[in-house]
């Protein structure tokens, strides 16, 4: 980790794993909780929301040999977050199905898995944090069911998709995309998901442990539906009806979107607790990157802002 690692907590501090599973329909879905009981809860409770292309422990909770702190999940939970996160279905060790998997679909996984997090936690209202296709998943959910979002956190995602470099290049593809509901993610993909916007921005062990990770979780196969959405049914998100605290999080190097595209959205936004950071030193997969320190210490601060006092007396 860099020197300047900012709220970066010790590594040595133990943190607990759980497994659960929920049900959609016929359907099985994998959520995993992490937490810490040797630091004090800040008594909030963090979900993740995973993008297009990993499912959620290769997104969130990534190991790497003989590297420092890739998983959000744990710098969070020793941070005092109760952290959760669950495989959308198609994905990891959910149930494998003919579904393509699209953006709203994960509306009803969520709806799925909030009953578990609400009885394991005691709370009926938890923060969010999704990057790419994550974070359309979460603004749709958010959509559906506002009262369960306390704050968002998104990142790395296309409101309109106008203009955006990688969703010009991903549209060549469409038809494949639509053809079959799954595409295969290995070494070679990372590779190139890893460096895509630029290179020297994430470790060069990166590719071989997501691959790892993806085929020990779900055998190497992600579903298409988030990338024909993004392709050819922007928007999805309706910024108005946002009213929660959100923090909008861009690096400099990411293609998936640009700045007049993430400046609609935030200009859009029903609330008026709303944070733009743009972030040097970061591309597409701002959780991993060589800078995730710096990702780390602006979620953390957003989550702990303080909340608004109104004067009912006047």
């Amino acid at each position: 980790m860099a020197p300047d690692a900012g709220i970066a907590p010790s590594e040595d501090i133990k943190v607990e794993a759980e497994e659960h599973w929920a049900k959609k329909g016929d359907v099985d879905l994998f959520v995993f909780r992490k937490y810490s009981k040797e630091v004090p809860s800040n008594g909030k409770v963090l979900f993740i929301v995973h993008g297009s292309s990993n499912s959620a422990r290769t997104s969130c909770d990534l190991t790497v040999p003989g590297g420092s702190e890739y998983s959000m999940m744990n710098t969070f939970a020793r941070l005092g977050y109760d952290v959760w996160t669950m495989d959308h279905e198609g994905y990891g060790k959910s149930s494998k199905t003919d579904s393509f998997s699209y953006i709203a679909d994960a509306v009803d996984d969520l709806k799925a898995a909030m009953p578990i997090v609400e009885k394991e936690t005691g709370k009926s209202q938890f923060c969010f944090y999704g990057g790419s296709s994550g974070a359309l998943r979460e603004g749709m959910f958010q959509h559906a069911c506002p009262e369960k979002v306390e704050r968002m956190i998104m990142a790395s995602f296309p409101y309109t998709g106008k203009d955006a470099p990688s969703l010009i290049k991903r549209t060549k593809r469409l038809a494949e995309w639509q053809a079959t509901n799954t595409r295969k993610v290995d070494e070679a993909y990372y590779l190139d998901m890893f460096t895509r916007d630029t290179t020297g921005l994430t470790a060069p062990e990166l590719p071989a442990a997501a691959a790892a990770a993806e085929m020990a979780h779900g055998g190497g196969l992600v579903p298409n539906g988030t990338y024909v959405d993004m392709c050819i049914n922007l928007p999805v998100l309706e910024p108005e009806k946002i009213k929660c605290p959100v923090l909008i999080l861009r690096g400099d190097h990411d293609g998936i979107t640009t700045d007049a595209d993430m400046m609609e959205f935030y200009d859009k936004l029903g609330t008026g607790d709303r944070h733009m950071v743009m972030m040097s030193g970061q591309a597409h997969n701002i959780t991993v990157g060589v800078n995730r320190h710096r990702f780390w210490y602006l979620v953390h601060n957003f989550l702990q802002f303080p909340g608004r006092i109104d004067n009912t007396q006047e």
